[in-house]
């Protein structure tokens, strides 16, 4: 797996002088971001290692943060954070339905 580092946040730090409240969203979608970085960390440490109980380490370690990974994203389903258009919804197609259409 790639890990991709960014030091646009280090370099140039975001000033603000007035801390906002942080809502459950907010609060959600970092921990994901975190979660999603120590996923990363992990794989690359697995990479890497060639001791076999630093390989079971990071094992635990990915399947560990995998799970966290998932349940973040089943609460980020529940708060309804993910995209609320489906294509199974009946409002992507057109009123009349597909078999009924002239073909053109």
């Amino acid at each position: 797996m790639k890990t991709y580092f960014s030091l646009k946040g280090i370099l140039n730090p975001v000033e603000n002088t007035e801390p906002q409240p942080r809502t459950p969203r907010d609060m959600l979608l970092d921990d994901i971001r975190k979660t999603q970085c120590a996923l990363e960390i992990a794989y690359s440490g697995f990479d890497n290692v060639t001791d076999p109980d630093l390989i079971d380490c990071y094992i635990y370690e990915v399947n560990s943060a995998l799970k966290r990974y998932r349940f973040l994203l089943q609460q980020a389903e529940q708060m309804q954070l993910y995209e609320e258009y489906h294509m199974d919804s009946p409002e992507c197609y057109d009123s009349k339905s597909l078999v009924e259409q002239p073909i053109t």
